[in-house]
């Protein structure tokens, strides 16, 4: 047997690794034909990429080689981009790994929605420092991947050249690929299947940014901030905080953005005090709000 060329010898072991995964992947459906992908995460849980899953009265679960099963929705968090659905079946249990560095080969497997793994091969394109999603969601690390992938394969699990788990894959802007952590889904998973939503904090107020007046910036220190526009009725915030209040900072952290806003009341700060610094009729003031949960 002559020995196989390096180009040969990389295909066979892509294509092996990605046998070796192929049990971690199921197809989520609903209605008609249109399916997802999803990652059977333990036994009894598959998890999927929140925002391609669509509300719907029922599921069903498409599992490696083609059985079908019903699925329930338990949770589902915008904020992480995470949602799991219960089912009767077995998971593989695959070993969680780190990204190691940019330039990593990498898999992103998914369903063709009838019991077979689809697999594009790609790079990781840039590796990045925990961010915070639009909702407020913390993403423990930025992983982008350079790679192009069909919208039935989003939710699907992303593996490295060892064949361990780095995550989920998801849309990001322009449609960049990108990795929900594994750490972040560990994160939220029990929460998911115990009260069907992570409960986050909530001001009640409607805010929009604005730039401050030279003088009031001068005085502040801030070039910008969000002024209240509207408060929601029972809101936390209401008979504190007044239409026309210019927000600068929540616990000495300033914030310019909706988003910063979100990302300084985690599910830890509920209940808790935080101070705002705000700017009210032209003069600075320091004022305090006990957080609440958002309503459901």
């Amino acid at each position: 047997m002559t020995d196989l060329s390096p180009l040969a010898a990389l295909s066979h072991a892509i294509a092996a690794t990605a046998r070796q995964a192929a049990p971690l992947v199921a197809a989520i459906g609903w209605g008609g034909r249109q399916h997802v992908s999803g990652v059977l995460w333990r036994a009894g849980a598959l998890v999927t990429s929140e925002q391609s899953l669509p509300d719907a009265d029922a599921y069903t679960a498409t599992l490696p080689g083609g059985t079908r099963t019903g699925a329930a929705l338990a949770g589902r968090d915008r904020a992480t981009n995470v949602a799991v659905l219960r089912l009767q079946a077995d998971a593989p249990g695959v070993a969680q790994a780190e990204p190691r560095g940019v330039g990593e080969l990498v898999l992103a497997l998914g369903s063709d929605g009838a019991g077979e793994t689809t697999v594009r091969l790609g790079a990781i394109e840039a590796l990045g420092a925990p961010w915070e999603s639009m909702r407020g969601g913390r993403i423990d690390r930025l992983i982008r991947l350079g790679l192009r992938l069909g919208q039935p394969a989003e939710g699907g699990p992303v593996i490295d050249a060892e064949g361990r788990l780095l995550g989920m894959s998801t849309f990001g802007p322009r449609r960049g690929v990108l990795v929900i952590p594994a750490s972040t889904i560990a994160r939220v998973l029990d929460t998911l299947l115990e009260t069907g939503r992570i409960a986050r904090g909530w001001l009640g107020v409607g805010l929009h940014p604005v730039a401050l007046p030279r003088e009031v910036a001068e005085r502040s220190g801030a070039a910008a901030g969000l002024m209240v526009v509207n408060l929601a009725e029972g809101a936390p915030a209401a008979g504190v905080l007044l239409p026309g209040d210019i927000l600068l900072e929540i616990d000495g952290k300033p914030v310019t953005a909706p988003r910063a806003v979100a990302a300084a009341l985690g599910p830890e700060r509920i209940g808790q005090p935080v101070s705002l610094k705000l700017v009210r009729g032209g003069e600075l003031a320091t004022l305090a709000v006990t957080v609440a949960a958002r309503p459901a």
